[in-house]
């Protein structure tokens, strides 16, 4: 059993590195919502520059089919690599898909625009776009990784991990134990 934790330990970690090229990933690739400041009686508004704009759902969108695809690969060689499986090594796939969620979240918000929109838009200009800060709306897209590595490692597990040998039964009819 402590060769299984420590299997799952490593696993976890493993995966939950991956977060980083998750998030790299993420702020390259995610739409960005573009921003306009204004100048209202001395004070600074800043405002969607498209109020129709679709940008900041490709961002979670974006996210979440990253999170699928990294939760597939992630999937598939850990079971390539520990075929036989076991409680253990499935939920250090799952901490670690979650923990590497986490750690592709803060990565991409950190490397994406600065948080404060109100400085940006001063620095731009009035009228001058600009790019908002990454950010997730929905939370839910942070289970992506984790869920479709559980799913396709069970599938994967059930299709083609090891089986228990048959039991074997004799070759006459079955006969009830007598009753006391």
């Amino acid at each position: 059993m402590q060769a299984e934790v420590r299997e799952a330990a490593v696993v976890a970690v493993a995966v939950a590195l991956g977060g980083v090229l998750l998030g790299v990933l993420w702020w390259w690739l995610a739409p960005h919502v573009p921003l306009v400041g204004d100048v209202a009686e001395g004070n600074w508004a800043v405002y969607l520059k498209e109020t129709e704009g679709e940008q900041a759902v490709g961002v979670d969108g974006t996210f979440t089919l990253l999170g699928l695809g990294f939760g597939v690969v992630s999937a598939l060689v850990v079971f390539l690599l520990r075929r036989r499986g076991g409680v253990p090594l499935v939920v250090g796939l799952a901490v670690g898909g979650l923990l590497g969620s986490l750690l592709a979240w803060r990565t991409g918000v950190w490397l994406g625009p600065a948080g404060d929109v109100v400085a940006q838009a001063r620095e731009v200009g009035r009228g001058v776009t600009f790019s908002a800060p990454l950010r997730m709306g929905a939370k839910g897209a942070l289970l992506a990784w984790p869920l479709a590595a559980l799913v396709l490692h069970l599938g994967l597990t059930a299709l083609f991990g090891p089986r228990d040998p048959e039991p074997e039964f004799s070759d006459g009819p079955y006969q009830a134990p007598p009753v006391a």
